[in-house]
């Protein structure tokens, strides 16, 4: 099956031949099979050709020498002097022209932003590049305190108290958790209730709440597992992120604000 060439495979190779210092595979009828070559027979599979088997460098090889040879034959041919050609040549021409003209105006949109700016942009919006506080716990659920505080004394005098939570909690445990040995995994404190999160977050990595937890649900027995502080990535970790959005939103505003003047200027008559 003959592949359609499309605009994209077309820039694909045009950028793979320009950016890709070019690593010679062979020739064929006297042309290098180049790393551009390569990349773009595998490209799409998201492959390196070094991290192929023999074998598999050897069939990528092959479809290359294939394609190279049909290509000579197409170009031998004369179908380059044909009306059909000139037409798809000169309209993917125009699509390329586009793409490298868009890519152009992207690359000075975002060199336009300074490190100061993005700076800026960073101190604004510094919830966006957070994480919240995270904690890991697990809970016993009753229904009465008398329960919750019969279950602390069994706790207290255990030796090892984090298995002896689990068993409790899938004995004794009237919540959905209890099969799981009241696991709840990591949550932020917001996603709890208000009475559970703050005598959660009072616990240190190990320790259970020594008191029953009272909510709208029962009588807490709460052990935490572990604990994340909540955290806020480094400009330099987010810096190149920023950069892209802004370009991205300054970008679409330049091709809204450009499509609308040429709109203007332009004689459009389109058919009903």
């Amino acid at each position: 099956m003959i592949k359609k060439i499309t605009l994209a495979s077309v820039v694909s190779m045009v950028l793979l031949t320009v950016a890709q210092a070019e690593e010679s595979y062979g020739t064929v009828n006297g042309v290098p099979i180049t790393e551009a070559d390569v990349a773009s027979t595998i490209g799409q599979a998201g492959m390196s050709f070094k991290s192929l088997d023999p074998e598999m460098q050897k069939r990528v090889l092959d479809m290359v020498v294939d394609r190279k040879l049909l290509t000579e034959a197409a170009e031998k041919s004369g179908i380059e002097n044909s009306e059909e050609y000139k037409i798809q040549l000169a309209s993917m021409k125009k699509d390329l022209a586009l793409d490298l003209w868009m890519r152009k105006e992207m690359k000075r949109l975002e060199e336009s932003f300074t490190k100061d700016k993005l700076q800026e942009e960073y101190n604004k919006n510094k919830k966006l590049y957070s994480t919240p506080k995270q904690l890991k716990a697990r809970h016993i659920l009753v229904k009465t305190e008398d329960e919750a505080k019969a279950l602390i004394k069994e706790l207290d005098t255990a030796k090892d108290k984090k298995a002896k939570f689990i068993e409790l909690a899938k004995s004794k445990s009237t919540g959905p958790s209890g099969q799981n040995g009241g696991d709840l995994g990591w949550f932020e404190p917001k996603m709890m209730v208000p009475e559970f999160s703050a005598a959660a977050d009072k616990l240190k990595a190990g320790e259970y709440t020594k008191t029953p937890v009272k909510t709208q649900f029962g009588y807490h027995l709460i052990m935490l597992d572990d604990k994340k502080e909540a955290t806020v990535k480094p400009f330099e970790a987010v810096e190149a992120q920023i950069k892209n959005s802004l370009a991205g939103k300054a970008f679409a505003d330049t091709m809204k604000k450009k499509t609308e003047e040429l709109r203007k200027a332009a004689k459009i008559e389109l058919k009903k």
